[in-house]
């Protein structure tokens, strides 16, 4: 599970692109408990969501021209221009140049061989996202393509990740964590789009960690969020559903299996 012990090729930010940013935070607000802070009046409408004072993500209003709401996962780099060449030669791509945001650390935003977009960081004054790991904030990522040895590959060549198999009942999972860190760092999963019908777009998907599945299923749907998939118990897990905000950003929910379970 994520932490905030960042290192070099986990997350250690995310934030979401809507088309009604009040909206949002009302949604969020009361599925999570989040308040909205502007950054400030150069940050050009950017804010953050707090849980408790703490940054749990980020947050702006986009125009229909970027494309439909979503939530973008960032990558730790220790160089954001090295970090965008490298996708290049990976046969990926890049969708906004390295560019230093007030000293607070340096972003871009990537796209891997099949076009999925997602940022990297490179910490400056900040490294990261205040809090993870718990009761609604960021707790894992997925990568759903319907490629995993390409996705594997690109992912190691431009973000150092290593990738392991690890067997449950009925199948098998191919999870993520950042190179020699070994699986207590494992943060996240590539799951493979055949196998998945409740997703029929490639993308990285976010996880918030919840004390309570279904009731926050029934909480999205009182806010006018989407239940995409309901409440679902994967043994050695947890119980999980993948939800939508109004606007059509997709994230997940999970509510962990205590430890030793």
């Amino acid at each position: 599970m994520l932490t905030t012990r960042f290192v070099t090729g986990a997350p250690n930010w995310l934030d979401v692109g809507t088309s009604d940013l009040d909206g949002a935070t009302r949604f969020y607000g009361g599925l999570f408990g989040w308040r909205f802070r502007s950054a400030g009046p150069d940050a050009g409408g950017y804010g953050f969501f707090e849980l408790d004072g703490r940054i749990a993500a980020g947050g702006m209003q986009t125009p229909e021209e970027q494309g439909p709401p979503s939530w973008t996962v960032y990558f730790q780099v220790p160089d954001a221009g090295a970090a965008a060449e490298n996708s290049e030669q990976a046969r990926g791509g890049v969708l906004l140049r390295p560019v230093d945001v007030m000293g607070q650390g340096t972003v871009a935003i990537l796209a891997d061989r099949a076009g999925v977009p997602f940022g990297i960081w490179q910490p400056g004054q900040r490294a990261g996202l205040d809090v993870a790991g718990e009761t609604g904030t960021l707790c894992w990522v997925e990568l759903h393509t319907a490629d995993i040895a390409a996705a594997a590959a690109y992912y190691r060549e431009v973000l150092g990740l290593e990738t392991s198999a690890v067997s449950f009942p009925g199948g098998s999972y191919t999870c993520v964590n950042p190179a020699g860190e070994g699986e207590e760092a494992m943060f996240g999963g590539l799951v493979p789009l055949a196998e998945d019908p409740a997703d029929t777009d490639a993308g990285w998907l976010p996880y918030f960690a919840v004390d309570d599945a279904d009731a926050v299923v029934a909480r999205t749907t009182e806010l006018g969020g989407t239940v995409r998939m309901p409440a679902t118990d994967i043994e050695g897990v947890g119980r999980v559903a993948r939800l939508a905000d109004p606007y059509g950003a997709r994230f997940a929910v999970l509510k962990p299996m205590p430890r030793g379970a």
